[in-house]
């Protein structure tokens, strides 16, 4: 990347304007971690695979691995870590993974909660293959899902999720 310069980047995080010096084509990803510190978001496997990464950007859910922080100029990023307003605590749906086990090593754990939120916003009472389906993006190699499932029927039943 030496014959490309960065570029000013703004991006609201979290719902903060941030303004970060960036490659066009760095990773989304690498700018949450490395740039602004937000290192809820974690690095699987670098290939849009796992779901390690997963991040809201502007109400969608993407692999921050595979974006370009040239393209999440101007755009609406909500990490793991902007869930909830500061000093809350925990939101439903993590207090359920926390509680019904889905979260084990905690590599898969932030793209398992955000990929369950967005669950979540359309379809409060999920059956199993909602689940499986909606969930499919994020790999888990430590629970074998069941506390995963157990974690978002338990989500649905006690809380409200926001949207």
């Amino acid at each position: 990347m030496a014959d490309v310069a960065k570029c000013e980047i703004e991006l609201v995080v979290n719902g903060e304007s941030r303004s970060v010096a960036a490659y066009p084509m760095e990773r989304l990803l690498d700018v949450l971690r490395e740039d602004i510190g937000l290192t809820g978001t974690k690095e699987g496997c670098g290939e849009g695979e796992c779901g390690a990464c997963s991040v809201f950007m502007n109400g969608r859910l993407v692999n921050s691995c595979l974006v370009p922080a040239l393209q999440a100029a101007e755009a609406e990023v909500t990490t793991i870590e902007g869930m909830v307003a500061e000093g809350a605590g925990l939101d439903g749906v993590q207090r359920a993974f926390l509680e019904y086990g889905g979260a084990q090593c905690g590599i898969c754990t932030p793209g398992m909660v955000l990929a369950a939120h967005n669950l979540l916003r359309t379809n409060q009472e999920p059956t199993r293959e909602d689940m499986k389906e909606a969930l499919a993006g994020n790999l888990c190699r430590c629970t074998g899902y069941m506390k995963i499932f157990e974690s978002v029927v338990q989500a649905c039943r006690n809380m409200e999720v926001a949207s």
